[in-house]
């Protein structure tokens, strides 16, 4: 597949850029500031672009056949939630008649707690503590925009467990829908890696089409 990834240089979106090229598929790796080339793996093509910009967005996924949005808000600014919805339009708007599938890597916040009756994670603090509410409001935005504007985009929007930080590929995971997935022990966690692993998957094997959906151990 040949695949266009915003946000390259991030956490998450470095680790979707190796687990695409791992898999022998062909790399678009996307940053804003140039100066970032050195942090994006050497075997993708590096490009410069904005995913807020719909002519960008459109010229970078010419001839593609997957964008993925691994953007995230700029430190200090998570609670400008309008910035991070604008920038889902944005991409629905440069994909718009292309024909080009779009991912989108989430937040956790808006999916619900289990045995809550319908609370959701951004509302527990159990799952979303306080320092992470701007950025967890921030995404719940960003998936509103998403499926109330994406009708003519083949789209899937990827919420991760509660915990994502860096850890180890394992290859194993399990799959949600709208609530959020935990262990017995009642956490929710998945490591950066294991989530690139559910994203390809999904891109080599499309189940989810203009709904979200989640992963978590």
């Amino acid at each position: 597949m040949r695949i266009t990834v915003f946000g390259a240089a991030g956490n998450v979106g470095s680790r979707v850029v190796a687990e695409a090229l791992t898999r022998g598929h062909d790399v678009t790796a996307v940053v804003r500031d140039p100066a970032r080339f050195g942090e994006l793996h050497p075997d993708a093509t590096h490009r410069v672009g904005d995913a807020g910009v719909p002519e960008q967005v459109a010229e970078l996924s010419a001839g593609q056949d997957l964008v993925v949005n691994a953007t995230r808000p700029a430190p200090g600014r998570e609670a400008e939630s309008s910035s991070h919805a604008a920038i889902s339009r944005a991409l629905l708007a440069g994909l718009h008649e292309t024909g080009v599938r779009l991912l989108i890597v989430g937040g956790a916040g808006s999916l619900t707690v289990p045995g809550s009756g319908g609370v959701l994670a951004v509302d527990d603090p159990a799952f979303v503590p306080a320092a992470w509410r701007h950025i967890a409001l921030a995404s719940n935005a960003q998936f509103d925009a998403v499926r109330t504007t994406g009708t003519d985009v083949d789209w899937a929007y990827l919420s991760p467990s509660a915990l994502l930080e860096p850890g180890v590929r394992t290859g194993g995971y399990r799959l949600g829908a709208d609530e959020l997935i935990v262990d017995a022990d009642g956490n929710s966690a998945i490591s950066m890696e294991d989530l690139a692993v559910a994203l390809l998957d999904e891109a080599e094997r499309p189940k989810h089409h203009r709904t979200r959906f989640t992963a978590g151990y």
